[in-house]
């Protein structure tokens, strides 16, 4: 597959938006359009007092950055948070008791001693149910 390479305005306009990351974030909140924004660029240079508003200092840029990185790993806990199953969850908290018990009954036979054995914890599928004394 062959790359095109683009007009050098396009590519001297996509250094530029580098520069201003906030023309990014105005096109994504659809504030402006790319064409809208290109062509004022275009016509009005990048020196304008137009982009003064879009320029972030590099302190801020990668503050701005790392608040988008945490924002998608936000959104995407929250997905996987919201696409789970209760029952699943709980049938495989038990079945990891279970194994863990197991690995606990080799460890013990391989160790040669007998200390009394650990009762398993009984399964109840509410973990949250509470005995009255």
């Amino acid at each position: 597959m062959e790359s095109k390479s683009l007009h050098p305005s396009v590519e001297e306009f996509k250094a530029f938006v580098k520069e201003h990351p906030k023309i990014l974030q105005s096109v994504r909140k659809k504030e402006h359009s790319w064409q809208e924004l290109y062509e004022d660029w275009f016509l009005l240079g990048a020196d304008d007092p137009k982009w003064s508003k879009y320029k972030v200092e590099n302190n801020t840029l990668e503050a701005v950055e790392n608040k988008e990185r945490e924002k998608n790993w936000v959104n995407h806990i929250t997905r996987m948070i919201k696409n789970m199953d209760a029952n699943q969850v709980q049938h495989h908290i038990n079945q990891l008791s279970q194994a863990i018990g197991a690995i606990q009954g080799v460890l013990t036979q391989f160790q040669g001693s007998n200390p009394p054995p650990i009762n398993p914890p009984t399964t109840n599928n509410n973990p949250f149910s509470f005995k009255k004394d």
